[in-house]
């Protein structure tokens, strides 16, 4: 079968470098020549500056991304070969993931589908498509998904910053059938709920459910979860702890988690809305210990130059949990932000210890959940980070 529609890009030194390193994606400044197009192309045959064929990528025109490579062979990149990577990249969910009726179907990247996003809620899809190329071909990546999960619903949540830089629009439109406003879905026994067009990233955040479990597997005494949002961590410590503070500088968040707390019956979590740098400053200051402290703020690094300003916050907040912790306690500390690396964030957790003259012992190093996993060569798929630390001393 005749592939999608390509155009020609001829990569210079700088892309090739980029190529042999394989990472999956090519900047403008590596490619020396794009063949005339129509501007329709969503896909690029890529050579090297001899010629030679060197696989077939995705093109945006208006993205610094220019390239993000599908193949490194020669197949005809078409319906077959979409449906192809679909199919493996939902097998693999529901082999490795029994049980869940929430998950991430398909994670970009690392499932051979650059700029493609797609979550299973029940039964209901939430997609996205964050790339110039993967947009241009949804209509396609819409009846595959249609023919091989059978959707009740798929939303299209293309509402992402990111998609400006792709000279895209940014919409939340429906593709097939009907999505309700909210969709119940489970963490263990836990019943929560999902704003499948409002909601924080698809509706929920997928990524850290195994890390909430381990939370709920430690969890004893008192427990402070600080950035809870939805009450994911809280929720999951409760039925371990004798009382859980749960806080959030955000009304609507706390509303949210409120709403799962009750439906989930618990009643040992209190919710505090606050400023979290403040809530523990005032914590140190009036002599205030907890068991268990948990952090899980949003990303102080969206790009590499407000790095050092989210070292410094870093610190601060893990130093401030650090001295608040009773004896054995523990502290579960998590960063989203891709430029934070795992080395840069155990030098962060290590010089708040110095500080604090305490010792910690690390129970555990964690990331983002199965359902996101992590490709090769490609850092940018690791972007979650969880330490779990026991104070010692």
């Amino acid at each position: 079968m005749e592939g999608y529609p390509q155009v020609e890009a001829r990569l210079n030194r700088h892309g090739m470098n980029r190529w042999r390193s394989g990472h999956p994606w090519v900047y403008r400044a590596g490619i020396e020549v794009v063949e005339e197009s129509t501007g329709r192309e969503a896909v690029a045959r890529v050579l090297d500056p001899r010629g030679r064929p060197l696989g077939q990528a995705l093109f945006s025109r208006e993205s610094q991304i220019t390239l993000r490579f599908l193949t490194r062979r020669e197949p005809p990149v078409d319906r077959e070969f979409l449906r192809s990577r679909i199919e493996r990249a939902i097998g693999f969910r529901e082999r490795a993931l029994t049980g869940r009726d929430a998950v991430r179907l398909v994670f970009g990247e690392s499932d051979g589908l650059p700029g493609l996003i797609v979550d299973r809620y029940g039964s209901h899809l939430v997609v996205q498509f964050l790339a110039w190329g993967m947009d241009a071909l949804g209509p396609e990546v819409t009846e595959i998904l249609k023919d091989t999960a059978s959707p009740v619903s798929i939303l299209a949540r293309n509402d992402p910053s990111v998609r400006t830089l792709e000279g895209l629009p940014r919409t939340v439109t429906p593709l097939h059938g009907e999505t309700p406003e909210t969709v119940v879905y489970h963490e263990g026994d836990l019943s929560m709920t999902a704003d499948l067009r409002r909601g924080q990233k698809t509706g929920a955040f997928l990524d850290q459910l195994d890390n909430h479990r381990l939370a709920g597997s430690l969890a004893r005494g008192r427990v402070l979860d600080a950035f809870t949002y939805a009450g994911g961590f809280a929720l999951a410590a409760a039925g371990g702890a004798d009382e859980v503070t749960a806080v959030d500088s955000s009304a609507d968040a706390l509303g949210l988690a409120r709403a799962h707390a009750g439906r989930n019956g618990i009643d040992n979590v209190r919710f505090v809305e606050a400023n979290v740098f403040d809530f523990l400053k005032d914590a140190d200051r009036r002599g205030e210990t907890y068991d268990m402290v948990i952090l899980d703020p949003p990303a102080f690094a969206k790009n590499k130059r407000e790095l050092p300003g989210a070292l410094r916050g870093y610190k601060e907040i893990n130093l401030r949990a650090m001295k608040i912790l009773r004896p054995g306690g523990i502290l579960i500390s998590c960063s989203c932000s891709y430029h934070l690396s795992e080395a840069l964030m155990e030098d962060v957790l290590t010089s708040a210890a110095a500080d604090t003259h305490r010792s910690f012992r690390v129970l555990d190093r964690r990331r983002q959940a199965a359902d996101h996993p992590i490709l090769l060569g490609f850092p940018e798929s690791l972007y979650l980070k969880c330490q779990v630390l026991e104070l010692v001393d």
